[in-house]
């Protein structure tokens, strides 16, 4: 008489001697697959992952995300830290990541006030450069690195974060020296660069009325002008009460009435108290660390883990409202531990904004997403 592990070996054999091709594994369903058709699912990569370091992270990144955005590595003081010095060693690897596993790639970010090299706004004296030498230097450093990736990435952050809070414009070096023109020629020399490329304007706390104003004012004015904007990014960097649902959809509405594309960008949630009024996303603000606005080091209580959850929830049911406005909701980062919130605005702090923990294990979000249960 054959034991049960013979007869499974037996049944094996004959099925490869009959020419049946044994069942392929089955692949564990992600975020992607819970919402295809609806919305491209994103988040933004650091460096250790770029570079094949972080390995959970990577399958997490597999399994759950269709769409990548390189946190750090294609800012322009990291690609072009001198100029005419142009560093694409971290860029080359993420976009060949995302290449070989089949993923929407977005370039974040081409012209940002903050994180660009100190050179790019001087001469060899200090002072402010010319009209005329600063627009060279960004058509330089956007076409460069367009077209270094040109039909590989499929959209980019061409301008972030020029508009403030109550509309106006930032006061920026770019602002300074070009005016709100700079905006224009940032999109005129990406578009050139490679013209089947989306272009994207994205920017912060986008919920408020006057910021939401101030950048419907601006697009309007670019399409006017023949300026092509094919979307705009909704920076998700929210708290526990900023932004409400409800203004956070009525800006959406707007911008999409523009005729272009909504993304949620940069998305995080975080628990932890603001040190400060109205703090945003504005990463040159830096507060004292205190001991009261870090309540969490431990772990969450359950109450505030099912709040988060729940602020989560509400969110994403609101995008799957209008999944027919929104092509892209990417997180800003794979796990807990690896979140920007731990030491912005305040150094050292414990955060829990993401939807993997610093285990990376889901959070409850993410199985109702996949469960259908949201």
């Amino acid at each position: 008489m054959k034991t049960l592990q013979n007869f499974v070996v037996s049944a094996a054999v004959a099925a490869a001697l009959l020419g049946c091709a044994a069942p392929k594994p089955q692949t564990q369903p992600g975020l992607k697959d819970a919402l295809s058709g609806k919305f491209y699912i994103g988040t933004a990569m650091s460096s250790a992952q770029i570079i094949g370091e972080d390995t959970l992270a990577i399958a997490i990144i597999k399994q759950h995300f269709n769409s990548v955005v390189a946190e750090n590595v294609m800012k322009s003081e990291v690609i072009q830290p001198v100029e005419g010095e142009f560093d694409f060693s971290q860029a080359d690897k993420f976009v060949d990541f995302a290449t070989a596993n089949q993923m929407h790639v977005v370039g974040h970010t081409l012209i940002w006030h903050s994180q660009a090299p100190k050179w790019f706004f001087t001469d060899n004296d200090g002072r402010d450069v010319s009209p005329e030498v600063l627009t060279e230097r960004m058509k330089t450093h956007i076409q460069t690195v367009v077209k270094r990736y040109k039909g590989r990435v499929h959209g980019w952050d061409v301008v972030n974060e020029a508009i403030l809070d109550d509309g106006s414009w930032r006061e920026s070096k770019f602002y300074q020296i070009l005016g709100e023109d700079f905006i224009k020629l940032a999109f005129q020399f990406a578009h050139e660069a490679d013209p089947d490329a989306e272009l994207y304007y994205n920017d912060y706390s986008m919920a408020y009325p006057g910021k939401c104003e101030g950048v419907v004012k601006m697009v309007k004015k670019l399409q006017e002008q023949g300026v092509r904007v094919d979307g705009i990014g909704m920076q998700g960097h929210m708290n526990m009460e900023f932004p409400t649902y409800e203004a956070f959809e009525k800006s959406l509405l707007a911008f999409s009435a523009l005729g272009v594309k909504v993304m949620i960008t940069e998305l995080d949630i975080t628990v932890l108290p603001s040190p400060g009024q109205n703090v945003g996303a504005e990463i040159s603000l830096n507060y004292d660390y205190q001991k009261e606005i870090n309540p969490y080091t431990d772990g969450l209580p359950d109450s505030v883990a099912t709040a988060l959850h729940d602020r989560y929830a509400g969110f994403f049911r609101l995008f799957l409202k209008h999944s027919d406005k929104i092509s892209r909701v990417t997180l800003w980062g794979v796990t807990d531990a690896q979140s920007w919130r731990n030491y912005w605005p305040v150094q050292g702090r414990t955060d829990y904004p993401l939807l993997f923990d610093r285990h990376y294990q889901p959070k409850q979000l993410v199985n109702d997403l996949i469960n259908g249960t949201l």
